[in-house]
């Protein structure tokens, strides 16, 4: 299947071919959803914890005799009723991670794929460059294509001048191609891949 290549101010620079083992996937909802669940539980750090007895370093020693005194009766002072104390049954440290095969990651990245193609919501770059790194100038740009949602990705790296202009503007999400991930392909409307970019994804499922 071919499509029409852009440049970054909207004009054309040709067509390319895709690939259709990697934009031809007919998308399943189910499979989309493991894949994005997958990597939730990966992204979750899991690192809300609070001491517990044998970590609170206090005293073990009655704090008072047990009777004559007209309060309760209390041993050390590490417990969960004083300042200071140990909570109990708090959170502890625990990974969320789950684990999903990597035929079914892949497939997955292919159905995200995919479906911004047959979405229409592909757009395939000559190239990502800027000569300054102007916010202004990329904004006007993007709204010649059209992008006010989109993830654009490019090769192993992205043009300092452009990058350091596009990340300032709203709703727009840059990725390397070694980044790319289904979650961050579905959360925004525009997939925009540069020809770097789209080589190197068809080279990565061959």
């Amino acid at each position: 299947m071919k499509v029409k290549v852009l440049t970054l101010d909207a004009g054309s620079a040709g067509e390319v071919s895709l690939s259709e083992g990697v934009f031809g996937v007919a998308p399943r909802a189910d499979i989309l959803a493991r894949v994005v669940q997958w990597q939730e539980n990966k992204r979750h750090k899991g690192q809300a914890r609070v001491l517990t007895r044998s970590e609170v370093n206090r005293t073990t020693k009655k704090i008072y005799k047990q009777k004559g005194t007209g309060q309760a009766r209390h041993g050390a002072a590490k417990v969960g009723q004083f300042r200071g104390g140990a909570k109990a049954m708090g959170p502890v440290l625990r990974s969320r991670e789950t684990d999903l095969p990597k035929k079914v990651r892949a497939l997955g990245l292919k159905m995200a794929l995919s479906s911004k193609r047959q979405s229409g919501n592909l757009i395939i770059l000559d190239g990502a460059k800027a000569a300054e790194a102007k916010t202004k100038k990329v904004a006007a740009s993007f709204g010649k294509l059209g992008l006010k949602s989109a993830v654009i990705v490019d090769g192993p790296a992205f043009d300092t001048g452009f990058e350091r202009a596009a990340r300032n503007i709203p709703h727009i999400d840059l990725l390397t191609v070694q980044g790319i991930n289904v979650l961050d392909l579905l959360r925004r409307d525009k997939l925009v891949l540069t020809k770097a970019a789209l080589t190197a994804i068809e080279e990565r499922f061959k």
